[in-house]
C-alpha cells in the first residue's frame, strides 16, 4: 500500500465568527474531495471507493470529535498532534464532490492558519490516505482498500476543483521511508541468520574434531 496526498484545486470559503468577548472564529468550507474525476496526479477514486472511505472516516473520526489535520502533509499516515491546526466538523457529498467544513484551532499551527487567511492568503486541503493503485483509462484507478487518514491544509492541491479558501488536498507521497527502513531491516535479519548458521556448523565443526580426538586416544589407551 502507498502512502496518497490529493490536493483539491477548488476555492474554499472562509467563515469568521466572533464570540461574547469579541474574538474572531475561522472556519472554512468547500470542497475537500472529488470522485470519479481525473486529478492532477493522475488518478481517479471511483465513487464507491470515496463513498466507503468517507462513511468511514465520518463514522470513526468526524462523529466522534477526533478528525483533526495538520499544516502541510507529514511523510507518513498518523496525526502528529504537535502540528495539528484544524478540526473538521462535517462531510458531506454534493454530486460526486464531498463538500467539507472545518474549524481553525488555536494550536500553533491553526495560529498560522489563521494569519495566512487574515493575510489574504488561499489555501486548500489535502486528503491523506493509504491505499493501492491499478493501472487503467490512461489513469491510476485507487483501489476498494483506501483508507482515509487526515484531511490537511496545504498550498498546492490537486483534486480539480478543491482550492478552499484556507484548506487544501494534497500529492502522492510514495512512504518509501519506513519500507526501505524495513527492507533494510530485512537483509540484516538474513545475514544475522547466516552468521548464526556459519557458527553452529563451526562449533559443530570443532565440536566434531574434540569428539574424534578423545576416540583416539581412549583407543590408545592414554
Amino acid at each position: 500500500m502507498k502512502l496518497i496526498a490529493e490536493y483539491t484545486e477548488q476555492n474554499l470559503e472562509v467563515l469568521t465568527e466572533q464570540d461574547e468577548k469579541g474574538k474572531k472564529k475561522y472556519m472554512i468550507e468547500g470542497i475537500f474531495m472529488q470522485a470519479e474525476q481525473k486529478n492532477r496526479n493522475g488518478r481517479i477514486y471511483p465513487k464507491d471507493v470515496m463513498v466507503k472511505a468517507v462513511d468511514k472516516y465520518d463514522d470513526e473520526q468526524v462523529s466522534k470529535g477526533r478528525a483533526v489535520g495538520e499544516l502541510n502533509h507529514p511523510e507518513g499516515p498518523t496525526v502528529n498532534l504537535d502540528k495539528v491546526s484544524h478540526k473538521i466538523e462535517s462531510l458531506k457529498w454534493k454530486g460526486n464532490d464531498v463538500v467539507g467544513k472545518a474549524t481553525i484551532l488555536e494550536t500553533p499551527m491553526g495560529q498560522i492558519v489563521q494569519g495566512l487567511l487574515e493575510g489574504g492568503v488561499n489555501l486548500g486541503v489535502s486528503t491523506r490516505g493509504m491505499g493501492s493503485l491499478k493501472n487503467g483509462n490512461n489513469a491510476m484507478i485507487v483501489q476498494e482498500d483506501f483508507m482515509l487518514n487526515a484531511v490537511d491544509i496545504v498550498q498546492d492541491p490537486s483534486a480539480p476543483s478543491a482550492f478552499v479558501n484556507g484548506v487544501m488536498e494534497g500529492v502522492e507521497w510514495v512512504w518509501t521511508t519506513v519500507l526501505s527502513r524495513r527492507k533494510q531491516l530485512n537483509k540484516w535479519r538474513l545475514k544475522l541468520r547466516k552468521l548464526h548458521v556459519l557458527i553452529f556448523m563451526r562449533h559443530r565443526f570443532v565440536s566434531l574434531r574434540i569428539s574424534s580426538r578423545y576416540s583416539k586416544l581412549n583407543e590408545k589407551g592414554v
